[in-house]
């Protein structure tokens, strides 16, 4: 007797083939038969007539520190969502010493909860509080250079020393022996901003040696930074001989648009040379991270408490205007400040969802004096920034080589995490590349959709059993609506959930019915074994 039967739908497997009609049984935590279940019996049948049988979808770059705040926040799961990668662009919550914290917890102002107490140290000891706790989704974790860095050497600029070097890679190599998958980088955020790329790779070299993936968050995505960023990125897989996963691909900036096509081209040519280069992306024109990003990385040296005593100095803060006034600063590059806008304030609620052009007309300052007052009251503000083009959006998302990550948190529409407003794509990232990418635009077919969210993750990652839907896997299933699948979250009004995403199975357990989440906590913690394969 099966414990569920889903009956009468389109199974589309995940490794890219045609869709066929079956029925798929599930015995505890695995798919056990695909098949005519016609004669057969379960305690649970769930009718899948009209909708599509796909694996569960594989989040490639998440930010899962939410999950402190509640582990029922169900925004992703609601999309469809079983397994997320997180830990990205250097930040991870493991293995954490000193001001390895800061970094961590980098992520969690834009919560508003204080009540949050990191009480562990190595990564094993965190990935067990996790499982304690209980989890929505599967969780992968990468170890984030970030943590790593500002536990051995602080938020200073300057190069590790020999010892100090030594440090970090006993921390990966420990992280790794944890259950991490790998390394992963943020490449313009303190204090990885100041690392050289001979100290990322010595680190990835030992991510390398247990089998993990280089995930990272390049060192520029504007021009004329751009090139330079991606070959970065090809010489730590190179020398390191890692995979490397160049995490939110995108054309950063006005000077930047319509060269999507030019670079994909340059990341063909390095897997052509060898070199195991691939990359995730968001349905989005917008990005989103701190606001503090927009100054000089000198003014941000030594973390928040010394950025903000330079802010408070008129000379310092004359110096920092006129490097940015240049547009020498990334996210000043090609872009004006109406273009950027604030999630959440916690000190004034009229700046949520205002750019920061509005919010200067309004005080009747510049632009540079806003934000630096801002930055002086909230050091860790989110800001969004309406900075791409929907051209280059689609050339890469069509790309072969993308896989889709939504680079955001699991929220929900009430209670602590339904405050500001946030980047939809923490609500509709899944749903959105199946509604308006594959069925409206015709970008990809579905099942090529359905391969980028799926398989093709599980593969970078090395994980098995996960990413397709065939006899033996895990029970991480999605039943959707192909033909009402959609997101509905807008920059506007962000708290909302997709509708089309029917059932979600994770780990055997039904956790999404009739497109509402059941309360259940199915997921696992995943840890890597350690070993290269």
């Amino acid at each position: 007797m099966y414990d569920v039967i889903i009956r009468n739908g389109q199974v589309i497997d995940g490794t890219g083939r045609e869709r066929f009609r079956a029925d798929v049984g599930i015995i505890g935590e695995r798919v056990v038969q695909i098949g005519d279940l016609s004669g057969e019996v379960a305690s649970r049948v769930i009718d899948a007539d009209g909708l599509i049988v796909s694996p569960g979808f594989i989040d490639m770059h998440s930010h899962e520190q939410s999950i402190l705040v509640d582990p029922r926040a169900d925004s992703k799961v609601r999309q469809g969502v079983t397994t997320e990668v997180m830990g990205n662009c250097g930040i991870s919550l493991a293995p954490i010493q000193n001001d390895g914290a800061m970094v961590a917890t980098s992520l969690l102002g834009a919560f508003r909860n204080k009540a949050i107490e990191i009480t562990w140290s190595s990564m094993s000891e965190c990935l067990d509080e996790l499982e304690g706790r209980g989890v929505l989704t599967n969780y992968v974790t990468l170890v984030g250079h970030g943590t790593v860095r500002a536990s051995v050497m602080g938020l200073d600029d300057r190069p590790p020393k020999p010892d100090e070097l030594e440090a970090m890679k006993a921390m990966v190599t420990g992280a790794m022996a944890d259950g991490a998958w790998g390394l992963s980088s943020g490449l313009i955020y303190v204090p990885a901003v100041y690392s050289r790329t001979e100290e990322l790779v010595e680190l990835a070299k030992v991510a390398a040696s247990a089998g993990g993936i280089y995930a990272t968050h390049i060192r520029g995505e504007h021009d004329p930074l751009l090139e330079p960023a991606i070959a970065e990125a090809i010489e730590i897989g190179s020398k390191a001989d890692i995979p490397v996963e160049i995490s939110h691909f995108k054309m950063f900036g006005k000077d930047a648009w319509g060269k999507a096509e030019a670079f994909l081209a340059m990341l063909d040519a390095t897997r052509d040379d060898g070199v195991e280069v691939t990359m995730d992306s968001y349905p989005y024109i917008a990005s989103n991270t701190t606001l503090s990003v927009v100054l000089p990385v000198w003014m941000q040296e030594g973390g928040t408490v010394r950025m903000v005593e330079r802010l408070r100095k008129d000379e310092l803060r004359r110096k920092a205007k006129e490097e940015m006034s240049v547009g020498n600063v990334m996210f000043s590059k090609g872009i004006g400040w109406d273009a950027v806008r604030i999630v959440k304030s916690r000190r004034d609620e009229s700046y949520d969802d205002r750019s920061i052009a509005e919010i200067a007309a309004r005080q009747s300052k510049d632009e540079y004096e806003t934000i630096f007052d801002i930055l002086i009251a909230e050091p860790g503000i989110m800001a969004i920034y309406f900075a791409m083009c929907e051209a280059d959006v689609s050339a890469i998302l069509k790309h072969p080589l993308t896989r889709i990550g939504s680079d955001s948190y699991a929220l929900a529409d009430h209670g602590v995490l339904a405050q500001g407003k946030p980047h939809p794509r923490c609500y509709g990232t899944f749903p959105r590349v199946l509604g308006k990418y594959s069925r409206d635009e015709g970008l990809f077919t579905l099942e090529q959709a359905v391969r980028k969210m799926t398989s093709t993750s599980a593969d970078k990652i090395r994980l098995e059993d996960r990413g397709v839907l065939e006899e033996g896997a895990f029970a991480d299933v999605v039943a959707f609506n192909p033909e009402t699948v959609i997101d509905r979250a807008t920059f506007e009004d962000p708290h909302q959930y997709p509708v089309g995403i029917d059932y979600v199975i994770v780990n055997g357990r039904v956790v999404v019915e009739n497109g509402d989440y059941t309360g259940e906590l199915a997921g696992k913690v995943l840890r890597h074994k350690g070993e290269k394969t």
